[in-house]
């Protein structure tokens, strides 16, 4: 359940009984099917190459990942709804939680 003060969301490329979700590319995927939502999506040629701020795949202690900004729920809420619908009808482990930056190399 993701409550409604979730400013982002991390969908986890591992089933709630633990096995590994497939296939491997599945967050690129995902995150490439949302492209478009974003106020300022690029159009015409190579518009279909990259992704959307609010829909980024990742990988996190080495289980692939789609962090998803609540800011796509409020841009489009058929979206947000779309990307909890895949996580759901998969049975994947989402969690709320919050993206940091890499910290400075020294």
């Amino acid at each position: 359940m993701v409550t409604p003060n979730a400013q982002e969301i991390f969908i986890q490329g591992v089933t709630h009984s633990g096995r590994t979700f497939r296939p491997s590319d599945w967050a690129e995927r995902l995150a490439g099917v949302m492209r478009p939502f974003h106020p300022q999506a690029a159009q015409g040629h190579g518009a279909h190459l990259g992704y959307s701020p609010w829909v980024i795949p990742t990988v996190v202690n080495g289980i692939k990942c789609v962090v998803v900004n609540r800011a796509l729920r409020d841009y489009d809420e058929r979206a947000w709804n779309f990307v909890l619908g895949f996580a759901r009808d998969n049975d994947l482990v989402v969690t709320e939680a919050c993206l940091l930056p890499d910290p400075p190399r020294s």
